[in-house]
């Protein structure tokens, strides 16, 4: 905010909020005059369930490596120690299977940013699909080498980690902002949908006693990205990557495919002109990555979203998905793989609520109240299985086990509706279009990280404070609340120009919901700032580089006194 106080004064608005004040027009949503067969039109459901398909696949890869630790063949080819004179795998060895995907996935969520800011997002995405399944074929074709599979799943993890950056991205620059929201979160909808096919799937060949058990639900695993392919080459590039590269026609006309209107319509043209705006802003100077710390409150907004990332593993979701099998086994269930079903279905069914309250109740009322909620629910998980259940012989507390489930549907519940998938939607809006893609690399790398993090030493910290791990998933819920409330601007319904200009301006986050955005006066959003190299200074117009013939007006910090103060700069 420092660098956009020295632009403040008492010069008079600028002559170009006349023509701001024609535009307006174009600039209101029109979300009121559509019912909800003309927003989710077939379009816009295609492109929700194809690009989507990238969480399923990591959901479908989550799913499976959970019942392959129980499953007898499985075990015997890459077992490292015995338990009760059966073979078992050490804490290191599960860690290290279940753990190796996340690293994998780290790194590719790191490289597909500067991917497919050059080849564009289409592409990249048919690549990372690719990749993924080589990783399958070298799973797949394991004989008896344990660290095969770790290979294979480090391999698929890089597809993986592309898709979860790619696929957020992809839908938050092409869809419609009437229904970006929910149309994002669908990712997290195929995540859990995926989790629940693998979770049937394991169920149908865990009594195979062969390899088929767990080759056959691997070797399924193909269709997916097979499907994504096929569907991609039907689908446009994203309209913003295309208006980069000069593919002006293109750009208009996948904007005015989605939006479902005639490429000459108001909302086609204010679309357009937005995403010219922002090309001319960056043209003329050089970028450089780290302004993604140093640009118009990105330090803020990067730090948030690695956090929010963070806090989403942290919630303690993937502690029963990636151990859910073994977890249910250890409090005496005579078949596990059912009570993993029981859970990946709960989580599925609850996501489309979510969808529906992302954007009714928006999201900072959602990921507070679910916060909470969480926190409740593992209190009472881990209370009963530390106090109440006998760890011993848990078939002597049969009901504390079912106490234990009914909690752990409750908290998966929870999550599904609220922190599972607005934080994809919300980290996919806080940034500029400028800086998003390197900004959403460097968060879902975030989620990565601490994914790994769970997945290779939860069996250590399980192992020495047993079900008491469920005490640090709670106060991790607490503090997600706490973030939320303090540091998130309400983003429902709102323009992701809009949701830019109240980060740089500093509103108040707990006001935020309140903001209204000046009327008949150009929003000061980072993608309209003509910055000086770093992102710590603002240029005039001239001295960036833009064309005199271009009739866009001045960055407004430049060109108008006041306008920081009635945009609610101080609320």
């Amino acid at each position: 905010m420092g660098f956009l106080d020295r632009f403040k004064g008492d010069q008079t608005p600028s002559p170009a909020h006349s023509r701001n004040a024609d535009v307006e027009k174009e600039k209101k949503p029109i979300v009121a005059k559509m019912g909800i067969g003309q927003r989710f039109r077939p379009h816009i459901i295609f492109m929700a369930v194809l690009v989507s398909m990238g969480g399923f696949i990591f959901g479908y890869d989550t799913g499976q490596i959970s019942g392959f630790l129980e499953m007898p063949d499985f075990l015997e080819k890459f077992h490292d120690t015995t338990k009760d004179g059966k073979p078992a795998f050490s804490n290191s060895r599960s860690g290290t299977i279940v753990g190796l995907l996340s690293i994998g996935t780290l790194i590719g969520a790191l490289i597909a940013a500067p991917v497919s800011d050059k080849f564009g997002r289409k592409w990249s995405i048919v690549f990372w699909n690719m990749i993924f399944c080589i990783g399958v074929i070298v799973q797949i074709s394991t004989v008896n080498k344990w660290y095969q599979i770790v290979i294979g799943r480090w391999v698929a993890g890089l597809g993986v980690g592309g898709l979860s950056v790619l696929t957020p991205m992809y839908q938050s620059e092409t869809a419609p902002r009437y229904v970006r929201g929910a149309l994002v979160s669908c990712y997290q909808l195929f995540i859990t949908l995926g989790i629940f096919t693998a979770n049937c799937i394991n169920f149908g060949t865990e009594k195979d006693q062969s390899a088929r058990a767990w080759r056959l639900p691997i070797g399924i695993g193909f269709i997916w990205p097979t499907i994504m392919i096929i569907g991609m080459f039907f689908m446009q590039e994203s309209p913003r990557w295309d208006y980069r590269q000069g593919n002006h026609e293109s750009a208009r006309a996948t904007v005015a495919r989605s939006y479902g209107f005639p490429i000459d319509h108001p909302d086609v043209n204010r679309e357009i002109r937005e995403i010219k705006e922002k090309l001319d802003a960056e043209s003329g100077a050089d970028h450089p990555w780290y302004e993604i710390f140093t640009g118009p409150r990105m330090l803020y907004r990067t730090l948030l979203g690695c956090v929010l990332q963070m806090l989403q593993q942290l919630t303690g979701a993937n502690f029963f998905f990636y151990y859910g099998t073994s977890i249910f086994a250890s409090i005496g269930l005579s078949n596990s793989y059912v009570t993993a079903i029981i859970l990946s279905g709960v989580n599925f069914g609850t996501t489309f609520p979510g969808l529906y309250i992302v954007e009714k109740y928006g999201r900072r009322p959602s990921l507070i109240v679910g916060g909470l909620w969480m926190f409740m629910c593992f209190m009472v998980f881990a209370s009963l299985g530390h106090f109440a259940l006998n760890q011993n012989t848990p078939e002597d507390t049969p009901d504390i086990g079912y106490v234990m489930i009914v909690f752990a549907c409750l908290f998966i519940a929870g999550f599904a509706m609220t922190w599972g998938p607005i934080i994809w939607a919300l980290v996919g809006e806080i940034y500029p279009s400028r800086y998003r893609a390197k900004c959403m690399a460097l968060a879902t790398a975030s989620n990565w990280i601490w994914n790994f993090l769970i997945s290779f030493f939860t069996p250590y910290i399980t192992g020495a404070i047993d079900f008491r791990y469920g005490y640090i998933f709670a106060a991790c819920c607490f503090t997600g609340a706490a973030v939320v409330y303090f540091f998130v601007c309400e983003s429902q319904s709102r323009t992701l120009e809009e949701i830019d200009t109240m980060y740089v301006l500093g509103v108040n986050p707990i006001k935020s919901k309140y903001w209204q955005p000046p009327e008949g006066e150009e929003l000061p959003t980072t993608d309209n700032l003509y910055l000086t190299k770093g992102g710590r200074g603002i240029k005039k117009r001239k001295e960036a580089g833009v064309p005199p013939s271009d009739e866009r007006q001045e960055s407004v910090g430049v060109s108008t006194g006041g306008v920081f103060e009635a945009s609610g700069a101080r609320q």
